[in-house]
């Protein structure tokens, strides 16, 4: 394996979300995109000729090329720590979807082994590198709104039953509203007010099965292992509350993140997006808007800076350890309402830090 030049990637899981994922990777020019793989060897095929990938076949295939450095999870929620470990038993660096893991003990497993073998991961989500939580971010470290108080997070809609084609495992065990959305806003709220100190939950469910209603599948029901609708309140470890909805049981969609400051409040776009305007409420009844930049690469940022670490001998920034005390926040949220009891977070982390001015996913800068 080489150590200059363009990182060498193999890509794991040809499904849904590795479309957005290999438009990117294969469009920046300090990676090397060089296989997918995939159960199905076909799909692996398929989406290897789609995007002018040269290898394809199976996950032992693609550790077996010598040319990957990093290798990008894109399996399901189930399967995060167990693809990672191999990765990393190959002498790989790792790149997982969200969540890091499914479990406490798997994501610990994951952060000792990188440890212990001297590799970098990372994990999504990365939206939080996008220009609209960049430029929240700045607003908040300035006390654009003053000091920071509390923070009022919200996600909820009917259920991806509605629109997936295949989406059963969305309402299993490490899935669910909390650990399929709640990455995205937990990770926006740590980058913005540090890490969770304790976290009191309420959870339940609106009915034991649902029903396909997209695709070949539709009509077929499956089972729900877990919440569907979970409220919190959240304590930072910097002082300030916050409220966080995460629900598959309502007819009204919501996506809604906000920090309120003793100067204002800061309406946060979308965080499972990259751009969206920043829109500040003032105490006088005043709007300002703060614009972002309306194009963006998406998915697969965080890969890239993730390779740029692995040339630059520093850490990634959206790091698994964030992840970790994201999977930890969710897991105690979970907890909280079985033992209806507030849960204190072991983990804690430093926010990362914020992109540099100039930052430019499409540059060439691994020589």
């Amino acid at each position: 394996m080489t150590a200059a030049g363009p990182v060498g990637v193999g890509v794991v899981g040809a499904g849904n979300i590795s479309t957005q994922y290999l438009t990117n990777l294969t469009s920046f020019p300090d990676l090397d995109v060089r296989f997918v793989a995939d159960v199905d060897a076909e799909r692996a095929r398929s989406r290897a000729a789609e995007f002018g990938v040269p290898g394809c076949g199976s996950l032992d295939e693609l550790l077996k090329d010598d040319g990957v450095e990093l290798v990008v999870n894109l399996t399901p929620p189930a399967l995060h720590a167990e693809v990672v470990l191999a990765a990393f038993d190959a002498g790989r660096h790792a790149w997982t979807e969200k969540p890091l893991a499914i479990t406490r003990e798997d994501g610990a497993a994951v952060l000792d082994r990188a440890a212990a073998r001297g590799l970098l991961v990372g994990c999504a989500p990365d939206t939080f590198l996008g220009p609209a939580l960049q430029a929240a971010r700045r607003l908040v470290d300035e006390r654009g709104i003053g000091a920071p108080l509390g923070a009022l997070s919200v996600f909820q809609n009917p259920g991806p039953e509605r629109w997936h084609p295949n989406p059963a495992f969305l309402f299993a065990a490490g899935a669910g509203p909390v650990f399929d959305l709640g990455p995205y806003y937990l990770t926006a709220l740590v980058q913005l007010l540090g890490p969770v100190r304790r976290v009191s939950a309420t959870a339940g469910s609106s009915r034991s099965e649902r029903t396909v209603h997209q695709g070949p599948l539709a009509g077929r029901r499956f089972p729900v292992g877990t919440p569907t609708f979970v409220q919190a309140l959240l304590e930072f470890r910097g002082g300030a509350g916050g409220v966080a909805v995460f629900s598959f049981d309502s007819g009204l969609g919501r996506t809604q993140l906000e920090i309120t400051g003793g100067e204002g409040v800061l309406e946060v776009p979308d965080p499972n997006q990259f751009v969206g305007d920043l829109r500040v409420h003032r105490l006088d009844g005043s709007v300002d808007v703060v614009g972002v930049p309306p194009e963006s690469p998406t998915r697969g940022i965080g890969a890239l800076d993730l390779a740029r670490a692995i040339r630059q001998g520093r850490a990634p920034r959206a790091s698994a350890a964030l992840g970790y005390h994201v999977l930890d926040v969710m897991a105690s949220m979970l907890e909280s309402a079985e033992r209806r009891a507030a849960v204190d977070i072991a983990s804690t982390v430093e926010p990362a830090a914020p992109l540099e001015p100039g930052w430019d996913p499409t540059a060439r800068t691994l020589a």
